[in-house]
């Protein structure tokens, strides 16, 4: 994603926490990062920095794990791109740049 913003201000993501459940941990993380609202903590669990315990009660992490399921969604990462088109796995930059101006 980070390299893709770096080549185009004019593309988005928006991230959605699905945790798979073979990750140990990663649901309660998922909520910690959804309490906090923050792009760092996300970042610090992919560097396996340690993060707190959530500080709130969410639902939003079983209901992204619901929508999962709905789409067909069965790991990630997975790329919706705004005509609907779903792209599971790992992307290149180049190739999520022409996917998106090929809408």
């Amino acid at each position: 994603m980070k390299k893709v913003l770096e080549k185009r201000k004019d593309i988005a993501f928006y991230i959605i926490l699905y945790p798979l459940p073979m990750h140990k941990d990663a649901a309660r993380k998922a909520k910690s990062i959804m309490c906090e609202k923050s792009l760092s903590m996300l970042e610090d669990v992919f560097a396996k920095k340690a993060i707190p315990d959530p500080k709130c009660e969410t639902k939003v992490i079983d209901e992204n794990m619901k929508l999962a399921e709905k789409l067909g969604i069965s790991g990630t990462p997975a790329l919706i791109f705004s005509d609907g088109r779903l792209v599971p796995g790992y992307i290149e930059a180049d190739k999520i740049i022409e996917a998106v101006d090929k809408k």
